[in-house]
Formats: C-alpha cells, sequence, structure tokens
C-alpha cells in the first residue's frame, strides 16, 4: 500500500470517529504569535511541546533552515498576511541545532538532483537566464547567524509596522531547550 492510500484509510477512520473535535479552534492565533521554524522531523511535535502551545495558540510557517531568503519572498509575505489580516503581534524565528541546511553543498544537491533525473540542459537555462542556482540552493555556516539574519529582514521589511516585537531563537532538537539570541522586546523595530 501506497504512503498516500494509508494516510487516506487513517484519515477516514479518524474522521468517521471525529477525533477531529479535540483539535478545534478558531482560526486567529490565541496568542497572537507568529513562529517560523525549521521543518525538521524532529520538531514536529517537539516545538509546540517546548513552548507549550496547542492547537489554536499560533500561526506555524516552516521551511528549510528557517530561513528568509528574499524579503518579498513568500514567507516574509506569510509573515505579513499573519501580522494584518490574522491579528499576530510578535513573530518569532527559531532555528534549531544540528540543522541539516547548514551542511547542504549546492554542487553535491545538484548532483543529487541529476541523478533523479533533471537533464543538465534545464539547469542551463537556469544559468543562461541570469539565475545563481547553487547560491539559491547553499546552507549556512552558524544557525545563530542563520536566525539573526532572518530577524533583520523582518525588523527591516518596510511593510512591518513599528512596535512587533521579532524574537530569535534555538532549541536543541533532543531535549526542547531555547535559548534567545534576539529579544524582541528589548530590540524593538
Amino acid at each position: 500500500m501506497g504512503l498516500l492510500y494509508e494516510v487516506l484509510s487513517y484519515n477516514k477512520v479518524f474522521v468517521e470517529e471525529k477525533q477531529y473535535k479535540q483539535y478545534q479552534s478558531g482560526k486567529y492565533p490565541d496568542k497572537k504569535l507568529v513562529i517560523l521554524s525549521c521543518m525538521d522531523t524532529r520538531l514536529v511535535e517537539l516545538l509546540p511541546k517546548a513552548l507549550n502551545i496547542r492547537n489554536g495558540d499560533v500561526k506555524i510557517i516552516k521551511n528549510a533552515g528557517a530561513t528568509i531568503t528574499h524579503p518579498f519572498g513568500s514567507i516574509t509575505r506569510s509573515l505579513i498576511v499573519a501580522v494584518y489580516e490574522l491579528n499576530a503581534d510578535e513573530i518569532m524565528i527559531i532555528g534549531h541545532h544540528d540543522c541539516g541546511m547548514g551542511s547542504v553543498e549546492p554542487k553535491k544537491l545538484i548532483e543529487k538532483i541529476k541523478k533523479r533525473g533533471i537533464p543538465q540542459k534545464r539547469l542551463d537555462i537556469l544559468r543562461y537566464s541570469g539565475y545563481d542556482l547553487e547560491e539559491w540552493l547553499k546552507g549556512f555556516d552558524c544557525v545563530a547567524d542563520n536566525v539573526l539574519h532572518s530577524c533583520e529582514m523582518v525588523v527591516n521589511h518596510p511593510l512591518l509596522p513599528e512596535g512587533i516585537p521579532v524574537h530569535g531563537l534555538l532549541i536543541d532538537p533532543n531535549t526542547g531547550e531555547l535559548e534567545v539570541i534576539r529579544d524582541g522586546y528589548q530590540e524593538k523595530v
């Protein structure tokens, strides 16, 4: 049985037994907080538990490395929507120790892309179009610096209202211990 069918089979029982009722909440975050975090599998349950958040408390955006790479990309847009449309009053950017994005080597990743069947011709089209694929795929050297960089992208965004605290944290993916590397109350926009 493929994974999709396994998921659908479980989902059918989940809905029939009304297990969803324990997770029902409104669309606005009760704690008026939006979090950008890494997509690391170790954080799926650990992050909410370590922060004492439950369904309905916060908006969580996840991507590789909790990284904002462009001030007008989809991550920043989601943060802006959370602030203006969903009433979030604070932003947390939470990276983690032992992040896979810290070890991403673009040349090796491009080789894996080719091995999965993407022809060199497609890669050449990107290069000829002026797109730097290696730059786009690169990771980071220091997770704390990456979180601070992402915080600065938000803090300096022209559409962010004054007074929104932007916090930067690191989480230990084994214990859930948090480390504050930017206290948004101390460093107001």
